[in-house]
């Protein structure tokens, strides 16, 4: 089974903290908020994770998380273009 993290959006509620990086790479404790969802997901049994970004912050997320192979699981990206409602990213799997 595969696992699916929403880490796309613009962060307007976060604003200015998210005017220089993506809501899930802010640090909550002692990480970026984004290895919370990938260490429950791995918990579950779920290694093969789908991690939408938006297209500004891609890079970024590729660079601090690669594969996924350093964490135990295998990362891939769909990018979207612009931010978008859930309902939208149906679309990526469909």
């Amino acid at each position: 089974m595969n696992g699916i993290i929403l880490a796309g959006g613009n962060g307007t509620r976060l604003y200015p903290l998210t005017k220089v990086t993506n809501k899930h790479l802010l640090p909550v404790y002692n990480k970026p908020m984004i290895f919370y969802p990938i260490e429950f997901l791995k918990k579950c049994g779920l290694n093969n994770i789908t991690l939408v970004v938006g297209k500004e912050h891609a890079g970024a997320f590729a660079e601090l998380l690669g594969d996924g192979s350093e964490y135990d699981v295998n990362i891939t990206y769909k990018v979207q273009e612009e931010a978008k409602r859930y309902l939208p990213i149906l679309c990526f799997f469909s």
